[in-house]
């Protein structure tokens, strides 16, 4: 069974190697998608605990609410950043048995990129 959630920051960056507007300094409301899969418990009838859920992504929402994505990545673009994510996630989830299914991130509310591995 697949269990998601969902987060949003505020932040900044540039593109250095972009030849066009966004190799200017510029914002995004960036929005977050991380999913998990395993087996549901039966003691407590559910695959992860939301609230467990949360703490993840509050920890990266924290790292990167109103920052300047450069400050992390050289090439701050939505595909770096849901990599990067995707990592951090995949570890999180190993750590309670699960497995990372994906990661996603909105740059804007019709651009996304999904990352399923690293």
């Amino acid at each position: 069974m697949v269990v998601s959630k969902k987060f949003s920051f505020d932040a900044a960056h540039f593109l250095p190697n972009y030849e066009g507007k966004c190799r200017n300094l510029h914002g995004h409301h960036w929005v977050v998608e991380v999913a998990c899969s395993g087996e549901v418990n039966v003691d407590v009838g559910m695959v992860v605990d939301f609230k467990d859920l949360k703490g993840f992504c509050e920890e990266i929402e924290e790292k990167f609410d109103h920052t300047s994505l450069n400050r992390f990545f050289g090439i701050p673009t939505a595909e770096n950043i849901a990599r990067d994510i995707f990592k951090d996630f995949h570890a999180w989830c190993r750590t309670i048995d699960l497995n990372a299914e994906y990661v996603r991130v909105w740059e804007s509310e019709d651009s996304m990129v999904e990352v399923r591995e690293f």
